[in-house]
């Protein structure tokens, strides 16, 4: 449990270097993640059922061609679709609010800098360095939430957009 209490003590020292800002990005990119996950989770446990669902709907109906069938064919692909972009706009908003959280922390960071110039005088250079190191290391972390909340949401949007492919090729109307 050595490397349990090491790993708790760094995070814990890295959190009180960034600031209260920090701290809120941490919390954006928790619930970012959680969003992801479920989103993975759905696309490989429940889409499945939801798709044959659909598909067995549309291929219970003995008519496919009338407008009404159309119609309906429709709403199947439009249903699905939300459920396939249920959480998907969230996490795009999550992935750009992490840089937007950590220009918060540097415009903080910088304020302490200028705080500590104008009762120092600016002549003290190790608390002036505190500062600006407090400033950079939220802008670092919200570009390095933001980068892997791109990565997964550009995965997830490829994978929503072959699912709704995959539906509408299934429904088809030609028998």
């Amino acid at each position: 449990m050595y490397w349990l209490d090491s790993a708790y003590e760094a995070v814990s020292r890295f959190m009180d270097m960034g600031g209260d800002v920090l701290w809120l990005i941490a919390i954006l990119l928790f619930m970012m993640w959680m969003l992801i996950f479920e989103r993975v989770w759905y696309f490989n446990t429940g889409w499945k059922s939801d798709a044959a669902k659909a598909i067995s709907q549309w291929e219970g109906r003995s008519e496919r061609r009338s407008w009404a069938a159309k119609q309906i064919r429709e709403k199947l692909i439009s249903e699905a679709r939300m459920q396939i972009n249920l959480y998907l706009p969230i996490i795009k908003t999550m992935v750009a609010l992490c840089p937007l959280l950590g220009l918060l922390g540097t415009v903080t960071g910088m304020i302490e800098v200028f705080n500590i110039m104008a009762v120092t005088g600016g002549g003290d250079a190790k608390s002036m360095a505190g500062g600006v190191s407090r400033a950079t290391i939220p802008t670092m972390a919200g570009m390095v939430a933001a980068l892997s909340g791109v990565f997964a949401n550009t995965y997830l949007t490829r994978v929503a957009d072959r699912q709704g492919e995959f539906l509408e090729d299934n429904l088809t109307t030609d028998h």
